[in-house]
């Protein structure tokens, strides 16, 4: 009687690389659409990026906001600052590592939004050199509009109990400043008159990395492989 164990091998191994082919297919192909999505939002992005600024959501507009239709969006509000509730939160930019400043501003509508003015280097003078320097009195900001950051940072979580934080965390931020109702994001302001006491604005980096086709052609190289191997096995019996 003939061994039937190297048949059964070989229906299981076809199984299993069968299913592994349609398992590699299916990612390449979502691989393919997620490259269509980020090619669209580049475009919808690069396109929002060159619009005249538009005046900030107010509160009837917050339920609405979302990153696919509003982030880096030119934005213009007026109001004040509230320099006594500044939020330093700690950046890495091309100018080396420091703090981006996080400061509200009460609206001429009585809201509040954070302003992210702009970045100070982990070296530089307190905010005591910056006090004589600040705009104070009614101001209008000029920037993109940005998207909260909640939780803080790859490693690091915020930390409000001790005022550390990692990233733009609108919500926390307020919380931990007592400012109440806070637009659901923040303002990343422009460039100023190059004051060197002043944090740095401009320095927003506009960047969506886009690596989806190479992922997709791997995806692809698999299920290749894994019909390859099919056929393998099939032809090899034939051998024999």
């Amino acid at each position: 009687m003939a061994d039937s164990r190297p048949g059964c091998r070989r229906i299981v191994l076809t199984a299993l690389l069968g299913l592994a082919s349609i398992l590699f297919a299916g990612l390449a192909i979502w691989q393919v659409e997620r490259r269509s999505e980020k090619l669209a939002l580049i475009e919808a992005v690069t396109q929002r990026l060159h619009a005249p600024p538009a005046a900030a959501p107010g509160p009837a507009d917050w339920p609405q906001i979302t990153s696919a239709g509003d982030a880096y969006r030119p934005v213009r509000i007026g109001g004040v600052f509230l320099h006594e509730r500044e939020t330093l939160v700690q950046a890495a930019t091309g100018l080396g590592p420091g703090y981006w400043v996080l400061t509200p501003l009460r609206t001429e509508a009585g809201w509040t939004v954070l302003v992210n003015r702009g970045f100070v280097p982990a070296d530089a003078p307190g905010r005591a050199l910056r006090r004589a320097g600040e705009p104070t009195g009614p101001v209008t900001v000029t920037g993109l509009l940005r998207i909260t950051e909640p939780g803080g940072a790859f490693l690091h979580a915020n930390d409000p109990a001790h005022d550390r934080w990692y990233s733009r965390d609108v919500a926390a931020i307020a919380a931990a400043r007592g400012l109440g109702t806070v637009a659901p994001y923040f303002i990343d302001a422009a460039a100023g008159q190059g004051d060197p006491h002043q944090p740095r604005g401009g320095l927003t980096v506009v960047s969506f990395p886009n690596n989806h086709l190479q992922y997709a052609l791997t995806w692809a190289a698999l299920a290749a492989l894994s019909l390859f191997g099919i056929a393998r096995t099939w032809c090899r019996k034939g051998e024999r």
